[in-house]
C-alpha cells in the first residue's frame, strides 16, 4: 500500500464501559468499496463525476461466526447488521437463529432505558416487548430492529456481549451495494462501537492509489506517514443546544483557501449560532464534503473566477453545480 494516505486518528474524550483493553492495536483490512448509483443520460460532454463510495471492513458477528461486510461511520452510533433476507441485497444477511450468543435486549434493559440515550431517536418497546430502534441517516436511509447483544470477533480477539442493532426494516434512496449488509457506529456515543470496546483512539488510511486501507482500533504509531501529521482538537460546547451534535467528531473550521488565497470569508460563519446549527464534523459516511451556503458560495464565485474560459457550467436543474 502506498505511503501517502488519508489519516484520521480520532481521540475519544469519554467512554462508558470498555469490555477490553488490547495490549498492541487491531488491524483491519479496510476496502473503498463502490456503490451503484442511478443512471442518467447525459451529454457526452459531462464530465465522469465518482462519487460513490464507501469505506467497508469484514467482521465476524456471532457463534458460530458469520462474516458480514461493515460500512465505517463515524458519524453515527449504533452498529448493526441486517437480519432480514431481502430480494435486493446479495450480500451476506446475519441469521440471529444460527448464534448461540445472540440476545434481543428488553426495554427494561439498562441500555434501553439509560445508555440509548445519545441515539438521535431513542428505542421504544415493540409487541413482544423487546427494544425497537429507528434510526434515520443525513441521505435519507433508514434502518430499525431490535436491539440485542452478541458476540464480534475482531481480528484475533474476540468481544463478547456488544451492543448491536439487528436491523428487520431498512430504505435507502440511493441504490446502494447490495453486499454491504451492516454498519460500524464509530462516533462518541455510549453504544458507539469504539466506546463499547474502550478503546481511546482509532486510525484509518486510505490508499490513494488503490481501493485498499486499513483500520486500526487502539494505540498506533503511524510510521509509514511519508510526512509529519497535523492535529487538530475537537470542539465541544458547554451547554446542550439543540442542534449541536455532541457525540460527533466536531473540529474547527477557520478559513477555506483557494490556489494559496484565502477567501474573504468573517470568521463567525464557521462558528456555531445560538442553536448550534453550523458545527463542522468529521464524518466518513458522507461523501460529500458539506459547507454552509455564505461559505459554498464564496467557493463557488472563486473558482468560476479562476476557470472562466477554460470550463463552462453545466446548467442543468437536475444536477448539482458542476
Amino acid at each position: 500500500m502506498t505511503t501517502l494516505c488519508s489519516f484520521f486518528l480520532l481521540l475519544l474524550l469519554f467512554f462508558f464501559f470498555p469490555t477490553f483493553t488490547a495490549s498492541k492495536p487491531v488491524v483491519l483490512p479496510l476496502q473503498t468499496m463502490k456503490i451503484s448509483s442511478v443512471k442518467h443520460t447525459t451529454p457526452t460532454s459531462k464530465l465522469l463525476f465518482r462519487y460513490n463510495y464507501s469505506l467497508v471492513v469484514p467482521l465476524k458477528v456471532g457463534t458460530p461466526p458469520q462474516q458480514i461486510n461493515m460500512v465505517v461511520d463515524t458519524g453515527s452510533e449504533l452498529t448493526w447488521v441486517q437480519c432480514q433476507p431481502s430480494p435486493e441485497l446479495r450480500g451476506p444477511i446475519f441469521n440471529p437463529s444460527k448464534s448461540s450468543s445472540y440476545h434481543p435486549l428488553a426495554c427494561a434493559s439498562d441500555v434501553c432505558a439509560n445508555k440509548a440515550r445519545d441515539l438521535p431517536s431513542p428505542p421504544i418497546c415493540d409487541s413482544k416487548k423487546l427494544c425497537h430502534f429507528a434510526q434515520a441517516y443525513a441521505d435519507g436511509s433508514t434502518s430499525e430492529g431490535t436491539i440485542a447483544t452478541e458476540t464480534v470477533s475482531l481480528g484475533d480477539l474476540t468481544l463478547p456481549s456488544l451492543v448491536i442493532g439487528c436491523t428487520t426494516s431498512s430504505y435507502s434512496s440511493t441504490k446502494d451495494d447490495q453486499t454491504m449488509t451492516g454498519l460500524i457506529g464509530m462516533n462518541r456515543g455510549a453504544l458507539s462501537f469504539v466506546s463499547q470496546v474502550g478503546s481511546p483512539r482509532f486510525s484509518y488510511c486510505i490508499s490513494d492509489t488503490s481501493s485498499s486501507g486499513v483500520l486500526v482500533i487502539g494505540e498506533s504509531d503511524p510510521v509509514w506517514a511519508s510526512a509529519a501529521l497535523n492535529y487538530t482538537p475537537f470542539v465541544g460546547v458547554s451547554m446542550p443546544l439543540p442542534y449541536f451534535d455532541r457525540v460527533a467528531y466536531s473540529v474547527q473550521l477557520v478559513g477555506v483557501r483557494v490556489a494559496g488565497k484565502v477567501l474573504p470569508l468573517p470568521k463567525t460563519v464557521f462558528v456555531p449560532d445560538h442553536t448550534g446549527a453550523g458545527q463542522t464534523m468529521v464524518d466518513s459516511g458522507t461523501q460529500f464534503t458539506l459547507l454552509l451556503g455564505p461559505v459554498y458560495t464564496a467557493l463557488k464565485n472563486e473558482y468560476l473566477q479562476r476557470t472562466r474560459g477554460l470550463l463552462g457550467v453545466y446548467e442543468d436543474k437536475n444536477y448539482i453545480f458542476q
